[in-house]
């Protein structure tokens, strides 16, 4: 493996592009946008909404930079290994993977958990994020990289009803300690950003159904700012662990809740 580290010091990014995984959402489009902002080139994907993610994209190149869109749906482990191949053979190196997929999920107690539903949430999420890891990580091995994945807060206070958000987190954040451990001797880096209340993405499309304004206001005063997080605020705890700033950094998770979980 090339030793990059001290060679780009000075630089916010080593050479190559970052692949942002559900990056037309609410937090994706976010991170997609302050990646591009820190003076990265981006590849990102979405699943379904291909208007408003190549709405971005155009937006996001104007700037200059690389910025394209495309449809992949990680637990599809051919798309995946299809997908960073071609990224691979255009843009010769990948330097960081963010994963900001997340299933579209209801709030329900566990005694009410549909196993059927069970299952297709845990192999979307948690297969999905292997056959990410399982086709990018021989690449990252040459010239070292980092992963970045947003996980959650409910890992350290459970959140009711949120099963199918923490359960497949909890899977993937050992794997991102996994691969911390294992990995650091090829220069590879991975740690998360856990996520309390941001309003943003899902918790908009669930606020006043299963995310009730007394659960709301509930959190917020259970925090210790007393308010929602916002999806810039995720984005630039991100780009900073895909940057060149956190080098020494591997096997973390930044907590972005407010203090909810104190």
């Amino acid at each position: 493996m090339e030793d990059t580290t001290r060679a780009n010091s000075d630089m916010m990014f080593s050479d190559g592009v970052a692949v942002i995984f559900g990056g037309s959402g609410g937090i994706g489009s976010e991170i997609c946008t302050k990646m591009v902002e820190a003076g990265s080139d981006i590849i990102f994907t979405y699943r379904s909404n291909s208007d408003k993610a190549h709405s971005l994209a155009r937006s996001l190149a104007q700037s200059g930079r690389v910025a394209n869109a495309f449809s992949v749906a990680i637990e599809n482990e051919d798309q995946v290994t299809e997908f960073l191949g071609e990224v691979i053979k255009k843009h010769k190196r990948i330097h960081t993977i963010i994963n900001a997929t997340g299933s579209a999920i209801p709030m329900v107690f566990i005694s009410d958990l549909d196993p059927k539903k069970w299952r297709e949430v845990m192999n979307n999420d948690v297969n999905g994020f292997f056959n990410i890891v399982h086709a990018s990580l021989p690449h990252m091995r040459e010239k070292g990289g980092s992963y970045v994945v947003i996980s959650t807060t409910g890992l350290k206070r459970w959140p009711t009803r949120d099963v199918l958000s923490v359960a497949p987190k909890a899977a993937i954040d050992a794997l991102v300690t996994g691969i911390a451990k294992e990995e650091g001797r090829f220069g590879i880096r991975a740690n998360t950003v856990a996520l309390g209340l941001i309003d943003a993405g899902l918790f908009q499309r669930l606020r006043g159904s299963d995310y009730s304004e007394a659960y709301v206001e509930a959190a917020v005063k259970n925090s210790a700012l007393k308010r929602l997080g916002t999806a810039s605020e995720v984005a630039d705890s991100v780009v900073f662990f895909a940057s060149n700033r956190a080098n020494f950094i591997t096997g973390q998770t930044l907590v972005l809740d407010g203090g909810y979980s104190l």
